[in-house]
């Protein structure tokens, strides 16, 4: 059962540059929302990551990634 939509956009120099994406992914959202589609409430919608969750809020995200942010960035080697 799908419960929402995540969005990850393409890396930016400036986090503000993401709202073009999360506007548009949060326009999607609604927008299958509105149809009532069988096995698709649309509930969630999970964007933005430590570097722009606060972008993310304002354009509508109601779930976050945050992990960098508390555990601190990933060591690959």
């Amino acid at each position: 059962k799908v419960r929402g939509l995540m969005a990850i956009p393409p890396i930016c120099e400036n986090a503000q540059e993401n709202c073009k994406f999360f506007d548009n992914m949060r326009h999607i959202f609604l927008d299958i929302r509105t149809k009532n589609i069988d096995n698709i409430s649309m509930y969630i919608l999970s964007m933005g990551m430590s570097d722009d969750y606060q972008e993310a809020i304002r354009c509508g995200a109601n779930m976050i990634r945050v992990g960098s942010a508390l555990f601190g960035k990933r060591n690959y080697t």
